[in-house]
């Protein structure tokens, strides 16, 4: 990354807003594929028991709670000729593409042990994920110091998940279909994709502007305690954890409620569509909105119409398949929302937190919220698994099908709308307890810029 002075602080090129957010090609596909179908593909492809095919998504996205800070606290002590953040860009590609293959690859395993060996791969794919993302996400709250350009900033990433989440959630599903051999080939191909973006992302940030404080020289518990201390961190990592939590649970539950709700496997891939649409088209209209009504008021809505179409979405099985789909598209609108709003208020948090101590700790507060952002997601698989265990549901594979009692049908429909529902509106309430708007954070940074200039003139004369 280039030092803030050779370009405007607050203006990031077109060229590095592109850059930087084909990267999201490798967060969105490495987020939503998992999310979408290990479970499914451990059930009823490996025959492993659903309980713990849940346990299996969840506890290696659980090892993100220590590995994510660690890494975030590299990144802000590494200086090199190439920025603090990019070389990790680099580690994460060497290790995640390689493990994410070796997940799908379709061991001649079956049961437990099909479980464990796809467990293992996920928890090394998952530590390559971690050297990548944490420091790609700590990067944007670098790249400028103004409030509304982070969030233009960011809706280019948003446009580059939505393309994301329609690969992962349409293209793959149609590659893996219903057989090992399908698995196989869409996690190579996937895998391909992944590390295109990567380095991508690597090569695209090269000209990206620096603005960030100086080299953190704090111990990591010293960091994470600042983040502790930190309110509108909290905050913010408490609602967006509600609202990944629920997301987490829908996207578990797709393939599932497209097999045994709607009686149509592939009707995933169109739900998937459902989905995706909103975000390429909304993205404006969010952006217009945060500056209108301020991030967090935007925020309420987006999870109010999240929440909506959870509850709309109950009446399924009695209206059918179309209906299905335009409850998800309300889920789809509100979701754009969520996930563009999130990612800029986290980058407020870091320059808040940045103007207030003088350091560079972006890559510990970004630690800690991907670790708890992965963590909740693939805890909504180990949710919708369990739900799945107490209406009775029976794994299989391909060459051994089973008829599902009522009870899991039953499972199938509340897992995916009224358990999603609760948890978003819990989401929503907490964004009200969120204060961290453009006026305070304007003053804050005024505040120190203010307090700067007047201990360098004042130093001057002595020196």
């Amino acid at each position: 990354m280039v030092s803030a002075a050779a370009r405007p602080p607050s203006n990031v090129s077109t060229g590095v807003r592109l850059g930087y957010a084909v990267g999201s090609f490798c967060s969105a596909n490495f987020t939503t594929i998992p999310g979408l179908l290990l479970l499914y593909y451990m059930t009823n492809v490996l025959a492993v028991p659903a309980l713990l095919a849940g346990v299996v998504v969840f506890l290696p996205k659980a090892w993100d709670l220590i590995a994510n800070p660690l890494v975030g606290q590299w990144s802000d002590r590494t200086t090199s000729r190439w920025g603090p953040r990019r070389p990790w860009l680099l580690a994460g590609a060497a290790v995640l593409p390689l493990f994410f293959a070796l997940m799908f690859i379709g061991p001649p395993l079956k049961g437990v042990p099909a479980g464990l060996f796809v467990g293992v791969m996920f928890l090394i794919a998952a530590s390559g994920f971690a050297l990548y993302e944490v420091p790609y996400k700590a990067m944007p709250a670098e790249m400028t110091t103004d409030y509304h350009e982070r969030t233009s900033l960011l809706q280019w990433r948003m446009i580059f998940i939505a393309v994301s989440i329609g690969l992962s959630g349409i293209v793959a599903p149609l590659i893996a279909g219903h057989t090992v051999d399908g698995y196989r080939v869409m996690g190579i191909v996937f895998a391909v994709i992944l590390l295109a973006a990567m380095i991508g992302s690597f090569y695209g940030t090269a000209r990206a502007p620096f603005t960030g404080q100086q080299q953190s020289a704090g111990s990591l518990r010293a960091q994470l305690r600042a983040a502790r201390t930190s309110k509108p961190f909290l905050w913010l990592l408490g609602l967006s954890s509600a609202q990944t939590l629920a997301a987490g649970v829908m996207l578990a539950g797709a393939p599932y409620f497209a097999a045994y709700t709607l009686g149509d496997p592939d009707a995933k891939t169109t739900l998937f569509a459902a989905l995706v649409g909103p975000m390429l088209v909304t993205m404006p209209l969010w952006v217009w909105l945060a500056r209108r009504m301020d991030k967090r008021g935007a925020m309420v809505l987006a999870g109010s119409l999240f929440a909506l179409g959870d509850v709309l979405a109950v009446g399924a099985p009695a209206l059918g398949s179309l209906y299905a789909h335009l409850a998800v598209v309300v889920v789809g609108v509100g979701y754009a929302g969520l996930q563009l709003l999130q990612f800029s208020m986290l980058a407020d948090v870091i320059a808040y937190d940045g103007a207030v101590s003088g350091e560079r700790r972006g890559g510990v507060f970004t630690g800690l919220w991907t670790a708890a952002e992965n963590a909740v997601a693939a805890f909504g698989a180990t949710i919708y698994g369990a739900v799945l265990a107490l209406g009775g549901f029976i794994s299989s594979d391909p060459e051994n099908p089973v008829t599902q009692p009522e009870s899991a049908h039953t499972a199938v429909i509340v897992g995916l709308t009224a358990i999603p529902a609760v948890i978003t509106i819990l989401g929503v309430w907490m964004t009200f307890k969120y204060d961290l708007s453009a006026d305070r954070l304007a003053t804050i940074t005024a505040s120190e810029t203010k307090e700067t200039k007047e201990t360098k003139e004042t130093a001057a004369p002595e020196a």
